[in-house]
């Protein structure tokens, strides 16, 4: 499981049969620190989120479980909204990395 931020949607008129209806959208996976961590993704979004949302994300085969049909190919789906993040200091005073 990881953190993402909503950047986008993604548009596909033709796809995979049991992706029918599922929406995409575009996500930029974060640090625990919700720094950008790596290159933007497309996931599946399961909770109904929207652009600039921070959201959590499950990747690989558990991606592909969080759609009603299961192993649909998929490698990254939003299963979460987050309200909130709360970091624990290290002792130098700086936020959790």
């Amino acid at each position: 499981m990881y953190l993402g931020r909503v950047i986008g949607t993604v548009v596909a008129t033709r796809k995979y049969r049991d992706l029918e209806g599922i929406r995409f959208m575009l996500v930029q996976p974060l640090s625990h620190a919700l720094k950008p961590r790596g290159v933007a993704q497309v996931a599946v979004d399961v909770v109904q989120a929207g652009p600039g949302d921070l959201v959590y994300l499950v990747g690989s085969r558990e991606a592909s479980q969080a759609l009603e049909e299961t192993f649909v190919p998929v490698d990254a789906a939003i299963v979460g909204i987050v309200d909130s993040v709360d970091l624990v200091p290290d002792p130098d005073g700086e936020a959790a990395k």
